[in-house]
């Protein structure tokens, strides 16, 4: 069973429109605009708050639900001889049923910083995962026909470093301020999808008065090139809330890739999940 748009959500296919509201709000607030769920959370509002469209996409869960037989009849017992009665059947036994692909994913399901695991433990593998995979990102991808290119290589590297921290970090209370640093590190194209972002960060953090920061933690060339390269960095996201003052710090990793534009290098993409790529 797919997981349906109330799932997303965490609300139930009755909620009313304040509660898928709410449900929303909550959720964009928890992971932020690098979290891989960030676009489906937002898909999944879009769709239950119009109510043309959630009427629309009920009528197709309905449809789509699978039909449920009917239980057949009880027989009718036979006549049972009054010389041998008949022995009483043992109740049969019913195994616990393993949990739905569904319940799996609701378990997993990463709602909070990573618990359990030392925070230096994952600082110290993040530098030892940059390391290795910007070892290996040379090795295989072109490598530097001379020291120019190298030299681009590494001044991309440092660029992406500056770059992120302005990209990934906002505070309720400077917002346009905040977006107008980020975007100077950006191209245009790349430009008018942070943008897109952005417009629900200024949707929800004003009210809920989040406050995100961003620190590098290490930093790997995937890819050398002369007009474009990727950047693997891992960074500590500290997060504050009007229900949190206490900083809670999100570990989390994103592929950069810079194009040089003018003789400077700025974002032209950001990849935070495993699936997704740049063109």
């Amino acid at each position: 069973m797919n997981p349906t748009w109330y799932d997303v959500l965490d609300v139930e296919p009755t909620a009313t429109a304040k509660e898928i509201r709410a449900a929303w709000q909550r959720l964009v607030a928890e992971l932020g605009p690098t979290d891989r769920r960030f676009r489906v959370v937002n898909e999944a509002a879009e769709v239950l708050l119009d109510p043309a469209r959630r009427t629309a996409y009920d009528a197709e869960l309905a449809a789509a639900a699978p039909v449920v037989a009917p239980e057949p009849a009880e027989p009718v017992a036979e006549a049972v001889s009054l010389e041998k009665p008949a022995e009483p059947a043992a109740p049969a036994l019913v195994d616990d049923e393993p949990p739905t692909s569904l319940e799996l994913q609701h378990l997993d399901v990463d709602r909070s910083p990573r618990g359990g695991i030392p925070g230096w433990l994952l600082i110290g593998v993040a530098v030892v995962t940059a390391v290795s995979l910007g070892v290996t990102g040379w090795l295989w991808s072109d490598r530097p026909s001379g020291a120019s290119v190298e030299d681009a290589t590494q001044s991309a590297q440092a660029a992406a470093e500056r770059a992120i921290v302005p990209i990934l970090s906002y505070n309720y209370r400077h917002l346009d301020t905040d977006q107008a640093a980020a975007e100077q590190y950006m191209t245009s194209s790349y430009r008018q999808d942070y943008d897109k972002l952005f417009a629900v960060v200024k949707q929800n953090a004003p009210a809920l008065k989040v406050k995100l920061g961003t620190e590098v933690i290490a930093s790997g060339i995937v890819r050398s090139g002369d007009n474009r390269v990727a950047i693997l960095l891992f960074v500590d996201q500290p997060k504050t809330d009007k229900l949190r003052k206490t900083p809670v710090v999100f570990h989390n990793q994103v592929t950069a890739y810079l194009n040089l534009v003018d003789g400077a290098w700025l974002v032209d993409c950001l990849v935070t999940v495993a699936n997704d790529s740049c063109s």
